[in-house]
């Protein structure tokens, strides 16, 4: 099977800044697009960022100019770095990776377990 282990969340004060980690590990073929989402309690899981394989991003606007997402594919790792924080940022983040088993068979969506970001005002 595969997991996604996301780390880095925690309490920052407004104007501070967090990077999130994220690990895909198991029986990994490839992955194609990684990203970043973030529900806030009472509300929808969200689109962050997203970035494909080969490198492009796109990213919610309410982070663009504040946010960064990157990859290592060596590693099977996406990353977000997130500066200017806002109280409104407060939800949980979670990693998302399209990733296939193998080299025949279909690409699935997998999801880490979230990890909590809490921004103080």
């Amino acid at each position: 099977q595969v997991q996604l282990v996301e780390s880095g969340g925690g309490l920052v004060q407004a104007g501070g800044s967090l990077r999130l980690s994220c690990a895909a590990s198991g029986t990994i073929f490839s992955i194609n697009a990684m990203g970043w989402y973030r529900q806030a309690p009472g509300n929808q899981r969200e689109l962050v960022a997203v970035i494909s394989s080969d490198g492009s991003t796109d990213y919610a606007d309410s982070v663009k100019g504040r946010f960064t997402i990157s990859r290592d594919n060596a590693k099977n790792a996406v990353y977000l770095q997130m500066n200017s924080l806002e109280p409104e940022d407060t939800a949980v983040y979670f990693c998302n990776g399209y990733i296939r088993m193998s080299g025949v068979g279909p690409t699935n969506s997998f999801w880490g377990q979230g990890t909590r970001v809490t921004v103080s005002s």
